[in-house]
């Protein structure tokens, strides 16, 4: 039933995708429709649409299973998408509206005169949307793969079709309106059965997953092994083991994993007694309640610095994400770009009350995932565990039509925003057919590397996009809009410093490994130390250059801040 109940799901969304896509791009036909929406969406719709970009598999498969893995450390995530949001309200939205740009690159060419800068932006907005674009492959594979058993390929089929299709069709204006029903689809998707599942755990006795030592299984569970790996048992483990087990075959006889690491074959099926300790895949942190239930529990080497650096990669690469900031480029106003943006927080706190609460529950009711590490399956699964029958399948039906929208909501913003920075920087060559073709580009980067970079979390993938925005385009618009002195060879030194370390950690990271200690440390959270130094290599190297403070600055800076109803143009 809950093979069924997803693809009926998967159907509906494809559905109403098409009919929303269609309906906004049925007047598509300049360059400014493909864009920028002609620049006339409201600020209620242009939030929702915006929240519904924001809201990626990150947001709604990630969070829930890095809550499960690692506990209340990882709300600092939300916290950090909000305080971005509040940055981006009081210093980018109205001034960048005003500039009257289409994208980042060409704002960054109006204020400072260079072609050059345009060509390095143009750089970083692609690689800040493929990083982002991996995770929305990768969380539709494992949906497919979790619900229904198809290989994961399929579900980078169906994203990057629909993807194509619509944005190819009508560009921004086609998926406005699809984003902004799809952020209620979401909301809905995540809420109603997260309420069914809390009171079913009400009914079952409301343990409290902070009250154990370390998790086990609540019933006996079988476990299957898809691809070889290292766990850590607890304690020592009583299994059924079918396959093999630290190099030995077996073939279904009790063995007793001793408390310490243990090498698991590919395809080995893992029986557990109710009662028993959960193995915990190697890379996931064995915490006990209470340590899980604090902040800064220590559930990873060096915690303190990782959750400091995250915590500004989200709250900095919020401000630079290229697909959500070419959003405010669609608002009637820069008064209508700040209304807008104050909305979001609020959508977005409403939708993360949510995640949390799964990833709690999946400690209790799915804790086999921190076994295999399939963390981003948290949510898909706990229906069918909690809720048995068909209500518990229409639940699970529900959650994918979320997922999919997520995936499907996320990737559409972050193509149009690569073909529209692409576009515009060949525009000599044909504005639509440019902007088409760029999509193609878009999709195409990314597909192609996804084989080679094996299983990852969807969460932390988003995070290394929010990195490289924080250490490049969010040091660029702060220092672009409000300090008169930024010159083209400072902007470009600091985006080649900052853009280019933070491409290259990430790179290094999902490429090469595993790593351990400080290097494993600044490789995943490099943006303490890159984003700082990001921006004082464009104050230094524009204060070296002085002399090359763009003539039209004053004019410019009179632009972005003085009242719209004032002719300073």
């Amino acid at each position: 039933m809950a093979v069924a109940a997803a693809l009926v799901a998967l159907a509906a969304v494809l559905g109403m995708t098409a009919v929303l896509g269609l309906y906004g791009g049925r007047a598509a036909r300049t360059t400014s429709d493909f864009l920028v929406a002609s620049r006339g969406v409201g600020p209620w719709w242009n939030a929702s649409a915006i929240s519904s970009e924001y809201l990626s598999a990150a947001a709604y498969l990630g969070t829930a299973g890095l809550v499960l893995a690692y506990g209340a450390d990882m709300l600092w995530l939300p916290i950090g998408a909000t305080a971005g949001y509040i940055l981006l309200l009081a210093f980018v939205t109205a001034p960048l509206r005003r500039s009257g740009a289409y994208t980042i690159a060409d704002f960054a060419e109006w204020r400072l005169g260079s072609r050059t800068v345009r060509r390095i932006v143009t750089c970083c907005v692609c690689f800040i949307g493929w990083f982002y674009l991996l995770p929305q492959f990768q969380g539709a594979g494992v949906t497919l793969r979790v619900l229904t058993g198809a290989p994961v390929w399929a579900g980078w089929a169906v994203v990057v079709a629909v993807a194509l299709v619509l944005v190819a069709s009508g560009g921004m204006r086609s998926i406005t309106a699809v984003q902004a029903v799809q952020f209620w689809v979401k909301l809905v998707a995540v809420a109603v059965p997260a309420v069914a599942l809390l009171a079913m755990w009400r009914l079952d006795g409301g343990d409290d997953p902070a009250a154990r030592s370390v998790p086990h299984f609540g019933h006996a569970t079988r476990v299957h092994v898809r691809t070889a790996l290292t766990v850590t048992a607890p304690a020592d483990t009583p299994v059924t083991v079918r396959g093999t087990v630290d190099g030995v075959h077996r073939s279904g006889e009790p063995l007793t994993l001793r408390k310490g690491s243990h090498r698991i074959g590919a395809d080995t099926n893992l029986a557990f007694p109710s009662g028993a300790t959960v193995p915990h895949h190697g890379r996931l942190p064995v915490q006990k309640g209470d340590a899980w239930a604090r902040p800064f529990g220590l559930g990873q080497e060096h915690a303190l610095y990782g959750t400091y650096s995250t915590l500004l990669a989200v709250m900095l690469g919020t401000m630079g994400l290229p697909h959500i900031l070419m959003r405010f480029y669609t608002n009637t106003s820069g008064r209508s770009a700040r209304r807008t943006a104050a909305l979001v927080p609020g959508l977005l706190a409403l939708f993360y009350v949510f995640p949390a609460l799964y990833g709690t529950l999946g400690r209790l009711y799915a804790p086999e995932l921190l076994t295999t590490g399939d963390l981003d399956a948290t949510i898909l699964l706990l229906p069918q565990r909690m809720v048995p029958g068909l209500p518990g399948a229409l639940l699970t039906g529900l959650v994918a039509a979320g997922a999919f929208a997520a995936f499907i909501s996320t990737s559409c913003g972050i193509v149009v925003a690569i073909a529209g920075t692409v576009s515009q920087s060949v525009r000599r060559y044909g504005g639509i057919a440019a902007f088409r073709a760029g999509v193609v580009f878009a999709l195409a980067a990314p597909l192609a590397v996804l084989p080679k970079i094996g299983a990852q979390d969807a969460a932390n993938l988003v995070t290394t996009a929010l990195c490289v925005s924080a250490c490049s385009l969010c040091p660029l618009l702060v220092l672009g809009i409000w300090w008169r002195g930024l010159t083209a060879p400072g902007a470009g030194a600091g985006l080649l410093v900052g853009g280019g370390l933070a491409v290259a950690a990430g790179v290094v990271r999902l490429f090469y490994g595993p790593w351990s200690g400080w290097p494993a440390a600044l490789l995943a959270h490099p943006a303490l130390v890159i984003a700082p130094a990001s921006f004082a290599v464009m104050v230094a190297a524009s204060l070296l250059t002085r002399r090359r403070v763009p003539r039209r600055a004053d004019r410019a800076m009179a632009w972005l801040h003085l009242p719209e109803d004032l002719d300073n143009r």
